[in-house]
C-alpha cells in the first residue's frame, strides 16, 4: 500500500543514519527526536521518490501531451514534505539514483526543510520517472519508467511486515472478496481487530470515514475543483501524522478527531487545486483558508 502508516514512540532519529540504503517500504512512522522540543515528534518517512511528469494540458494522452511540468513526487516523500509545510518536523529514509534526478530529488526535501539523511544515492540504478495522464476531471494514470528503479531495490527481509493500513473504498472492496465498501458492519467486521486504535478510510473528495474501538464516523470533504488528484492522499496523510505526532492520542476524543479529519480534508482539497505533488502541498495558513471560505460535501 503506497499510504500506509504506523506510529512509534520509542524510536530515535539516529536510525537515519544507521539505516540501510535499500530501505525503501512506503510507509510513514513517527518518532520522538530527542534533540527538538518537548511536545514536538519528528514524523520519518520511507519509501519511493520520483519525478512526476505532468502534462501540460489536461484532458489528453500521453501521446497527445504537447509538453510536459516536472514535478517531485512519491507518496512517503509527499508526506514528510506536507508535514513540514504545515509547521512539523518531518524526515524522509529512501534511495534515488546516483544521478541529477536523484541529487536533485534530495536538494528538493531539504530546501523544503525535511531532513534527508537518511537518503540513500544507487550507483547501478536510475531515479525513477513517472509520466501522468490527468484526465479533465482532474483525475489521472500513471505510466513509470522502472528497469528496475533504485526506489524498487529492496528485499523481503528489510519490510515492516506488521504496519497498519491506511485503506480507500478500492482497497476495502478487494481486501473483503468484493463486498460493499460502504458498509459500515463489512468494514467492523472484516478489517478491524483489537489491537487496531483507528481505521481511517478515505473517498477522495467526498471525504473519509472513521472508525475506533468505541465510535466511527464520516467526515465530508471540501469543494473545490479539480485541477490534478496527484499528492491528495499524500496531503491528507501528512495532515493527519502532522496532528497525531503532536497529541498521539487523538483518536480517542472524537470532537478532536473531526477536527483533525477536517483539516487533512482540507490539506487535499488545496493540493488538487495546482498541478504536481509537492509542488502543491499546502502551508497550514492555506488549509485554514480554504476551510474558512469553502463549504463541505
Amino acid at each position: 500500500m503506497r499510504r500506509s502508516f504506523k506510529l512509534s514512540k520509542s524510536s530515535s532519529s539516529d536510525k537515519l543514519n544507521k539505516s540501510k540504503s535499500s530501505i525503501c517500504s512506503p510507509t510513514s512512522l513517527s518518532m520522538k527526536k530527542k534533540d527538538v522540543q518537548e511536545n514536538n515528534s519528528l514524523v520519518v518517512c520511507f519509501g519511493e521518490l520520483l519525478i512526476d511528469f505532468v502534462p501540460t494540458v489536461s484532458g489528453v494522452s500521453l501521446a497527445e501531451a504537447p509538453g510536459f511540468k516536472k514535478a517531485p513526487g512519491g507518496a512517503p516523500a509527499n508526506v514528510a514534505v506536507g508535514i513540514a509545510r504545515l509547521g512539523g518536523s518531518s524526515a524522509f529514509i529512501g534511495k534515488v539514483g546516483a544521478d541529477e534526478f536523484g541529487y536533485m530529488l534530495a536538494d528538493i526535501l531539504k530546501q523544503n526543510h525535511v531532513d534527508n539523511s537518511g537518503m540513500r544515492f544507487d550507483t547501478h540504478a536510475r531515479t525513477a520517472l513517472a509520466f501522468v495522464t490527468l484526465r479533465a476531471d482532474g483525475e489521472r494514470e500513471f505510466m513509470f519508467f522502472r528497469n528496475p528503479s533504485a526506489d524498487m531495490l529492496l528485499t523481503e527481509a528489510e519490510l515492516d511486515k506488521d504496519l497498519i493500513q491506511k485503506v480507500s473504498e478500492d482497497e476495502i472492496t478487494f481486501l473483503t472478496n468484493g463486498e460493499d465498501a460502504y458498509d459500515d458492519n463489512v468494514v467492523m467486521t472484516k478489517l478491524f481487530h483489537p489491537n487496531l486504535k483507528l481505521l481511517l478510510v478515505t473517498e477522495g473528495g467526498d471525504g473519509c470515514r472513521y472508525y475506533t474501538k468505541y465510535f466511527h464516523g464520516r467526515v465530508n470533504g471540501i469543494k473545490v475543483t479539480a485541477v490534478d488528484t496527484t499528492g491528495a492522499g499524500d496531503a491528507f496523510v501528512g495532515g493527519l501524522l502532522n496532528s497525531m505526532a503532536s497529541d498521539p492520542d487523538i483518536y480517542m476524543d472524537e470532537k478532536k478527531l473531526r477536527d483533525t479529519l477536517l483539516f487533512a480534508n482540507g490539506c487535499g482539497a488545496v493540493t488538487v487545486t495546482e498541478k504536481g505533488a509537492i509542488p502543491a502541498l499546502p502551508t497550514k495558513e492555506a488549509v485554514l483558508k480554504i476551510l474558512d471560505g469553502a463549504t463541505a460535501n
